[in-house]
């Protein structure tokens, strides 16, 4: 496990300290880990980064299989009206009648 915390711009942990600041070699995003000053963003993001709202038309990046169901949401599905909801990472949709919860990481915009 990494002792170092996880960039907070694309949240992937492969993290290193340069002796001043902890770098993402990832996104080349730079920081100091020590001061707790980084602004959180609030902003749901799609797997590109591009900003969601409510109301947009968005696409699945991978087959997800559904919890406590059967199903499965096949790559390239097209889900129209996303709702964000009260936790940045994930949105509210219906897919085929039923209403599901995604994680923004499987979306594009």
């Amino acid at each position: 496990m990494n002792e170092f915390p996880s960039c907070p711009t694309c949240n992937m942990d492969n993290t290193y300290f340069d002796g001043t600041m902890t770098v993402c070699p990832d996104c080349g995003h730079e920081w100091d880990a020590r001061t707790n000053t980084e602004n959180t963003d609030t902003t749901a993001k799609d797997s590109n980064g591009a900003e969601l709202k409510d109301g947009d038309a968005v696409t699945v990046i991978k087959d997800l299989k559904v919890k406590g169901s059967s199903m499965v949401i096949k790559r390239g599905t097209k889900v129209k009206s996303i709702r964000l909801t009260e936790i940045v990472d994930e949105v509210d949709c219906k897919i085929d009648g039923s209403s599901i919860v995604l994680k923004t990481c499987f979306l594009k915009k």
